[in-house]
């Protein structure tokens, strides 16, 4: 069983915890101030208002004595907790993680050493996982986390299991009329704490199997609680109804952006949930999502490469990611079974996901497509050259005018009918360019062909050399790592 501390943590969580007053005008809360109202208010005892506060002030004092990266990453966890407190987000379920991330972080850049960026790290005693964010600390990585969850109920380690969910049940703070597994860090123009429909749908998988392995109780509770973010609206859930039903969005703080691996990762953990438990709200919740899904996830197919979200292509490892959980949604709706028992329509078995997933598999070993449509430019002008490109990769040109090169030039752009930059010679003549293309899992394709550059009029030699740039090729960028 559970620890009686995690049971007392679910009660608590329960009841939804008030958010202190805003501040008076002109008059910033402080940490202390925070945590002063909350003890006033009779939310916070004499004792836990003790432990906060001095475990914030020895971080202020570690913080005096460091100098360098380590001042800096200490100096940003610090530096969130007071932004959230100014802006009245230091609520009482909050508290616990908000200050355990203090802690370690104190503990970390005062004794241990300097990590790599988006290293991973865990500390002794404690089966979370955190990781590096330069500039934001170490973070508890609840994707990581419940993935490590997932891990162990598979290789039927219930001993850690058990030790795990418990840390991590204990760290859950009210959000979105239940709980939620908050980030307390700064990250792709998102301010903490905000939450993923992500991580949290890799929670409710964890936690479902957790109970449906022990039948303890707690595990149950802490599931249906977390339901709540996936049936609220932006910015307290990932809710975003769509005409064909519902979508679940990565991030509550970027209700424009949809991003699907993220969105079939909680498809299959309400799948789970569901399943498992027979709760008829997780399985209208899974159903909701997955009509929508079965429309939304053919767009996302470009024919050679998938899409990361509704404006960019996914990087190597977000392209493989995605293959494998559409891989995980596929194995569970072609079943063709009900989710639980009682009156629910069956969910049918559909090719959508099957499909997907096959074709992504599939782009990782086929080779770029790629082709000159740039065939004649005039003297000096500055056009680029225009490729067709099937796929992100890193094309390389290469150009020459009778046998000896003038011009070469690289850069890692998107599929579609990128430019190249060339600043087109003031002498004519019939250019030969040869291309390479390298896409993201290295495969390599090449091309080539000329560019007739005949002699412009000179009263067409208007435009400047920033003007024509910004036509160039749409300089294709990595997605951040969650």
């Amino acid at each position: 069983m559970l620890a009686p501390a995690v049971v007392t943590v679910l009660t608590t969580l329960a009841v939804a915890a008030g958010t202190p007053n805003p501040s008076q005008a002109g008059r910033v809360v402080t940490v202390t101030a925070a945590l002063q109202r909350l003890q006033r208010s009779g939310q916070l005892s004499q004792a836990g208002y003790l432990q906060y506060q001095q475990t914030f002030a020895a971080a202020k004092r570690s913080l005096a004595r460091l100098s360098g990266t380590r001042r800096e990453e200490l100096g940003a966890v610090l530096a969130n907790v007071e932004a959230m407190a100014a802006k009245g987000r230091l609520a009482l379920s909050r508290l616990p993680v908000v200050f355990t991330t203090v802690q370690r972080n104190r503990e970390w850049w005062t004794t241990r050493y300097l990590p790599a960026a988006d290293e991973r790290v865990s500390f002794s005693g404690s089966r979370l996982v955190w990781e590096h964010y330069p500039g934001q600390g170490i973070e508890i990585q609840w994707l990581g986390t419940f993935g490590e969850a997932n891990g162990y109920y598979l290789s039927h380690n219930t001993t850690a299991l058990r030790e795990v969910l418990s840390e991590a049940i204990a760290l859950a703070t009210h959000r979105a009329g239940g709980i939620a597994w908050e980030y307390m860090f700064r990250f792709d123009g998102g301010t903490p704490p905000w939450s993923s429909g992500l991580s949290q749908g890799t929670a409710l998988q964890a936690l479902s199997r957790a109970w449906s392995r022990t039948h303890e109780t707690p595990y149950l509770d802490a599931a249906k609680e977390a339901l709540g973010i996936f049936r609220t609206r932006p910015p307290s859930g990932v809710l975003e109804h769509r005409p064909a039903g519902s979508h679940y969005l990565e991030y509550t703080y970027a209700p424009g952006e949809r991003i699907l691996n993220g969105y079939v990762q909680s498809l299959v953990g309400l799948y789970e949930y569901a399943k498992l438990t027979g709760d008829p709200e997780g399985q209208a919740l899974f159903e909701a999502g997955d009509a929508n899904a079965r429309v939304e996830t053919p767009r996302y197919d470009t024919g050679a490469w998938s899409m990361y979200d509704q404006h960019v292509e996914s990087d190597l490892s977000y392209h493989e990611l995605l293959a494998e959980f559409l891989e995980h949604l596929c194995q569970r709706t072609q079943t063709g079974e009900p989710l639980a028992s009682g009156p629910h329509t069956p969910i049918p078995g559909d090719e959508v996901y099957c499909v997907a997933a096959k074709h992504f598999r599939e782009y990782v070993k086929a080779p770029p497509l790629l082709a000159l449509i740039t065939h004649a430019l005039r003297t000096s002008q500055r056009a680029g050259v225009q490729v067709q490109l099937s796929k992100v990769s890193t094309v390389s040109m290469s150009i020459s005018l009778n046998g000896k090169g003038v011009w070469s030039t690289a850069a890692t752009v998107e599929g579609g009918k990128p430019r190249l930059l060339w600043v087109t010679p003031s002498k004519p003549g019939t250019y030969t360019v040869t291309l390479k293309a390298r896409d993201l899992a290295g495969n390599e394709a090449s091309a080539s062909g000329t560019i007739v550059v005949r002699k412009a009029p000179t009263a067409k030699r208007a435009r400047t050399a920033s003007a024509d740039i910004e036509a160039f090729a749409h300089i294709w960028r990595p997605q951040p790592q969650l």
